[in-house]
């Protein structure tokens, strides 16, 4: 479990046991129940990236539910699900050049006016090869975009970079020369998944 989610546990754990102490089992089992749930959704688990010349891996674990190709090259978003796991990772090994954060709206992070209106933070990677932008977008149910990396940092593919706190979505922008693998409606695991390959 990622340590962003202890709080998450030890308080509802503490309320539980105060529950059970008075015998107030209804009240404990809804806490306990609580602490159940906080411990899967911050849940941290080992990830083994592929190898293989330029490939672009996903981002997060979730639903892609847009795929675009525009003059500012290609797009694959994701969206997380409750049920997900939340922690973000490189999609490429590589320098991160750019971090940017811009505080926004918490629209619902299934609508794909999310990416241009909603809190989100963008970190640009440089790879031997390739540059891609990977961005952490905050939903409706969002409390906290996580960015651990920052600029300067040397990211290996498939490392974690932060994380967003309940239903959220993550894009990566890559450029127009690459050839998508992925459709909308796959289900993609971060750090594993092939999300692209450069051309």
């Amino acid at each position: 479990m990622v340590k962003e989610g202890l709080s998450f546990v030890i308080v509802p754990g503490l309320l539980a046991m105060f529950s059970a102490y008075f015998q107030i089992w209804w009240l404990a089992g809804i806490f306990a129940a609580i602490v159940l749930f906080m411990a899967y959704f911050f849940r941290d688990p080992y990830r083994e990236s592929p190898e293989g010349e330029g490939l672009i891996l996903a981002a997060c674990d979730g639903t892609v539910t847009r795929i675009d190709d525009n003059e500012d090259g290609k797009l694959v978003s994701v969206f997380m699900s409750p049920l997900d796991v939340h922690i973000n990772r490189s999609p490429i090994a590589g320098k991160v050049t750019k971090a940017d954060y811009i505080k926004g709206k918490k629209n619902p992070a299934t609508s794909n006016q999310a990416s241009l209106t909603n809190e989100r933070n963008t970190i640009t990677i440089e790879g031997e090869s390739v540059t891609v932008s990977s961005t952490q977008i905050a939903g409706i149910m969002a409390r906290r975009i996580v960015c651990w990396a920052k600029e300067g940092d040397e990211l290996r593919q498939g490392e974690k970079y932060g994380l967003i706190k309940f239903s959220s979505r993550t894009d990566v922008t890559m450029p127009s020369n690459v050839e998508i693998k992925v459709k909308i409606g796959d289900h993609v695991k971060g750090g594993e998944t092939i999300l692209a390959v450069t051309g």
